[in-house]
């Protein structure tokens, strides 16, 4: 049996934090289901209020075989710290050289601090530099490594 799985944020601006983690992550806008010519009209035919038609942003894997994103506007704000969060792994894995990876970071970071988000702390290992914590424009953190 194959279960399929998506990662669901919470958040109050959907479509503004979807933009940015398209940027982080190299997604893009997921198409509405099969058989619909919009997200608008798969909602109509399910019985969504139009008035929360704005309520949610989806992204998908370019290349279909990564998780979808979900992005569901809530009332209230964050509060604490997440319970569960994204790694950006951009550096490629600790198996690649310490020097390039870390100049893979660097760039990321440089590249989702213009994109909105903003570095919390540098972790060190061994001495050097290993990931960095941030937070989206909503303030969930990630790591990038």
């Amino acid at each position: 049996m194959t279960v399929r799985w998506s990662v669901t944020i919470d958040c109050a601006e959907p479509r503004a934090l979807a933009r940015f983690w398209a940027v982080a992550l190299g997604y893009i806008e997921r198409p509405p289901p099969p058989g619909f010519a919009s997200w608008e009209a798969w909602f109509a035919r399910h019985g969504v209020p139009e008035e929360e038609w704005d309520d949610g942003a989806y992204l998908g894997d370019p290349e279909g075989v990564l998780p979808n994103l979900s992005f569901l506007k809530v009332p209230e704000g964050k509060t604490a710290k997440n319970r569960v969060h994204l790694d950006v792994q951009a550096g490629g894995g600790r198996e690649v050289p310490w020097e390039t990876r870390w100049e893979r970071v660097a760039e990321a970071v440089a590249r989702l601090t213009a994109a909105g988000a903003t570095v919390l702390s540098r972790h060190e290992l061994d001495g050097r530099p290993d990931h960095i914590v941030m937070a989206d424009p909503e303030g969930n953190e990630f790591c990038v490594l």
